[in-house]
This record gives C-alpha cells, structure tokens and sequence, in this order.
C-alpha cells in the first residue's frame, strides 16, 4: 500500500501554509479594526483568507489519490490569495493611505522579524508608530538617512507618520507577495513531480500490472 498511497500530508511543515495562516490571522483582526461589519468586503476578505489556507491543506492531503486536484486547490488557494491582496490595495487607494515599497525601511524592518505571529505583527506595527512621532504624540523631525527615505516616500499622503491601518495593511500585503510567491514554486514543483511520476492511476496500474505478470509466474504461463 506505500506504493499505491505514498507518505501525504505534511502541510503543516509547508512554509506556504504557514505564511497563509498568518494571513489570514492578520486578515480577521484587519477587517475587525478597519472594515465596516456590514460591510461584503468584510466577509469578502475573511473567506479569500481563509480559502488560501484551507485549499493548501485540502490539496496536500488529497496529493495521495490525486496529484492533479492537489495541483488545482493550490492554484485555488493561489488564487485567492491574489483577490486578497487587491483587498488590501484597494484598502490603500480608496483611503490615500501609501503602497509602501518593498525598499521601504518600515517594510525592510518587518521582513527582518520574520513575524510567525498575529501578535509579532502587531508589534511591528506599534513600534513602527512610535518611531514617528515623539512623546506628545506630535510627528519626530527625521533624522537619519533611513528615516529620512522613510519620510520621502510618504511625505505627499496624508498617512504620515505611518497610521496603524496603513501599516497592517502593508504588513498583510508583504505576507501575501511573499505568500504567492511560494504557493507559485510549489504548483511548479508540483508539475514536475506528476510529469516525471504520474499520480494515482498510473501507480494503480503499475502495481496492477506488476501484481498480473507475478500471478502468471506462479502459475508458469510467463
């Protein structure tokens, strides 16, 4: 039977799933903070975060009958993913809140932490609000070169310093890029791997095969 139903699972270890579900943790309290509860984009957001997750466990624990439907929930939890991340940047634009870069020093800090966490993130995004303004709560002069670039890029919105839903919106779509990112190696890996061993019908009729050639053995027909 190991031949047949290989070793399946294990989505738990796949770093993919693990950003995903960071996603979709920062995704609720997101939407709980800054998104109307009326609202459909509330629920919109929720479920695209939650499918990201839950298609990449489904496809992984599926991979053992159907190396094609594991393809196909990961390209639907890729999916997703991509709906998510259009949330969030619509989030930015219909409020003038600032995309903030990838070389953005506030985004370059939070890849730095590598944040497991919904509360790591969280406290990134208040250390990053603190780094903006001074004990009264009133904006600090930018001193250094990095704060200075910091203050550039954001110096003709009115999100500046940084305000906590531009920041966890920025934080959430750095997860997603990189979330994408892995969920596109793994459909292509996963490609790979049914062309050079195919999936559960071609190992059925492997083992089959093998089984009907040995019983023909026996009985000395071969």
């Amino acid at each position: 039977m190991s031949e047949l139903i290989p070793k399946h699972g294990g989505y738990r270890k796949l770093k993919s799933f693990q950003v995903s579900q960071l996603i979709y943790d920062v995704t609720v309290r997101f939407c709980e903070r800054y998104i109307d509860r009326f609202s459909r984009t509330r629920d919109q957001m929720t479920q695209a975060a939650r499918s990201g997750v839950q298609n990449i466990a489904e496809g992984s624990q599926t991979s053992a009958t159907s190396k094609k439907f594991e393809i196909k929930l990961t390209q639907v939890a890729r999916a997703s993913l991509e709906e998510l991340t259009l949330d969030y940047e619509d989030f930015l634009r219909q409020r003038k809140l600032p995309k903030l870069p990838p070389q953005h020093p506030a985004l370059v800090r939070f890849k730095e932490l590598r944040c497991k966490t919904l509360e790591e993130v969280q406290v990134w995004v208040a250390q990053e609000k603190k780094r903006g303004t001074d004990k009264h709560g009133h904006q600090r002069k930018q001193k250094t070169d990095d704060e200075n670039q910091a203050a550039a890029y954001v110096s003709a919105s009115p999100c500046s310093p940084l305000s906590s839903a531009c920041l966890a919106a920025n934080a959430a779509l750095s997860l997603l890029n990189l979330a994408t990112y892995l969920l596109d190696r793994q459909v292509e890996r996963l490609a790979i791997d049914f062309e050079n061993q195919g999936g559960f019908t071609e190992r059925l009729y492997k083992i089959r095969s093998a089984k009907r050639k040995e019983h023909l053995k026996d009985a000395g027909l071969s």
